[in-house]
């Protein structure tokens, strides 16, 4: 099925967003994407100052980067009013700065967090580290015992096949029997997927179990100079939901400012729909 491809991007005119609107546009270029940069107020008296700021980006944008961005200001809040305009202009992405742990513009807290583990639009969720030129080249995948389908994967691979990506699967090294034979089965489905789309990828089994997995994924995906991490999904039967909310804060939040994409399949979700290939 044919769809517009668009990326919404919200904005508090500081570093890190202009960051997150950086990946905007090279996402933007590979992908043949409209980028729509949001700017949330809560008071309608300050629509003419966000109106000059938002007309100010939208003129600089046109002259060093010759794109002509779509601008939105929307009075409310951020932590309900992102997923309804990407609902609006049916958005295929959200790409979102945050400023780290201790002071998270977007991402403070439970009710932030909600936001994207709760919305039916991927998110990447990205810090002030500059994005590299090549884009997204090494996509990091965590598995965990949540059975990898099509429709969860599809997302990885249309960013591998956009960007000539390698993709690295990465797994705890379960020695409770079930669980392991679950995780092998799970790693031996997305290698097949991998497969059978030609995609280049490699699995990596840490030596750390569940408990220990969040600072293995983190250290291995320093390692490999990872691009983004692909964050496939935060259901209660996941092996992550054991970390709770810290697990997606220490992930967002890394020190290694890696990007992240958090994925969250949906009842509705066509599984043989991609997420950008029209």
């Amino acid at each position: 099925m044919a769809f517009d491809k668009k990326i919404l991007v919200p904005t508090d005119f500081t570093k890190v967003s202009d960051t997150a609107i950086d990946h905007a546009l090279l996402m933007a270029r590979t992908i043949g994407a409209d980028i729509y940069v949001i700017h949330i107020i809560d008071n309608k008296k300050n629509i003419l100052e966000a109106r000059a700021k938002l007309d100010a980006l939208k003129e600089m944008i046109a002259k060093e980067s010759n794109v002509e961005i779509n601008t939105i200001i929307r009075i409310g809040s951020i932590f309900e009013d992102i997923d309804k305009v990407a609902t609006e202009i049916d958005a295929s992405l959200i790409i979102m700065g945050t400023h780290g742990l201790r002071g998270m513009q977007f991402l403070t807290g439970s009710r932030a967090l909600k936001i994207v583990t709760e919305s039916s639009v991927p998110f990447i969720v990205v810090q002030e580290r500059p994005i590299r030129t090549h884009g997204y080249h090494k996509l990091v995948v965590p598995l965990d015992l949540h059975k990898e389908t099509k429709q969860k994967l599809s997302l990885v691979a249309d960013m591998a096949n956009y960007f000539g990506s390698k993709v690295h699967l990465i797994s705890p090294g379960e020695t409770d029997e079930f669980l392991r034979n679950q995780l092998q089965r799970n790693i031996r489905f997305a290698e097949e997927y991998f497969s059978e789309k030609n995609i280049p990828y490699e699995v990596e089994i840490t030596e750390s179990k569940s408990d220990g997995f969040v600072k293995a994924l983190l250290k291995y995906s320093a390692g490999v100079e990872a691009d983004l991490i692909c964050i496939m999904n935060f259901y209660d039967n996941s092996i992550m939901s054991i970390f709770n909310q810290s697990y997606e804060q220490q992930v967002i939040t890394n020190e290694a400012q890696i990007p992240v994409l958090c994925v969250n399949p949906v009842d509705t979700y066509v599984a043989d729909r991609p997420i950008f290939i029209p």
